[in-house]
């Protein structure tokens, strides 16, 4: 008896767990590996969660904020992605480092080599940004995920300060307070040519999610807690 009281108790303490750390999959995000301040440059990670069991994201494509160009726009190469970049003439030339920029990055897309991303798995989608306006708080992300069955997934809504998460948010990029460390050196320039154009790269990602860690830990303290009061329960009634 008591030891169906602990499993019982072990079960709960299981779905707390799986309750609790489930919002950080649920949908594309994007995370800053280390800051992302004003002014400066950043490496972020597009986290793209498989949301389906029955088929596989072979497909990504995110649309860069075209009320706030980035001049720089630089992928990182992943093993199974073929990866395009498409630039497209500025209404209004970017300054950098003294030079007139008049194109910009309008939207990065990964597609799959291969099988894509599994069901059950996340991939993560790097791509190094700079220099990141100084003159808002955030940048918002709109992107669309492919699955191999044909299904589309946008990920577009806008969420807004003070009311719910909408059902499909884009990812949000927050920005932090420019420092004189951030303004490091950016990334050498490539040359463009044309209104609009796309470049091909090829093939790694790595990165970090503190929330999907911060709700991790919630749910194993849950689950112990969990697992604490069935012991208790089992022995106040045995006495």
């Amino acid at each position: 008896m008591k030891a169906s009281r602990i499993a019982a108790a072990a079960a709960l303490a299981g779905s707390a767990v799986l309750v609790l750390s489930a919002p950080a999959f649920a949908h594309v995000s994007v995370q800053p590996e280390g800051a992302a301040a004003k002014g400066g440059y950043a490496v972020v990670d597009f986290k793209v969660p498989n949301e389906r069991d029955n088929a596989s994201t072979t497909k990504i494509e995110v649309n860069l904020p075209a009320d706030h160009p980035i001049a720089s726009v630089m992928p990182q190469p992943i093993p199974g992605w073929k990866i395009d970049v498409t630039k497209s003439t500025l209404a209004k030339p970017l300054t950098m480092h003294g030079e007139k920029i008049d194109q910009a990055v309008t939207k990065v897309t990964w597609t799959a080599d291969g099988k894509g991303i599994a069901p059950g798995y996340f991939q993560k989608f790097p791509l190094s940004l700079g220099a990141l306006p100084e003159d808002t708080d955030q940048l918002v992300f709109k992107a669309v995920q492919t699955y191999s069955n044909k299904e589309v997934v946008r990920w577009i809504e806008v969420p807004r300060e003070g009311q719910d998460e909408p059902e499909n948010p884009a990812p949000v990029l927050e920005l932090t307070a420019a420092s004189d460390d951030d303004h490091h050196a950016a990334p050498a320039a490539d040359d463009t040519d044309g209104k609009a154009e796309k470049t091909t790269a090829a093939d790694s990602g790595g990165g970090s999610d503190t929330t999907a860690r911060v709700l991790g830990v919630a749910g194993i303290v849950a689950g112990v807690a969990g697992v604490a009061y069935g012991v208790l329960a089992g022995r106040r009634r045995t006495t």
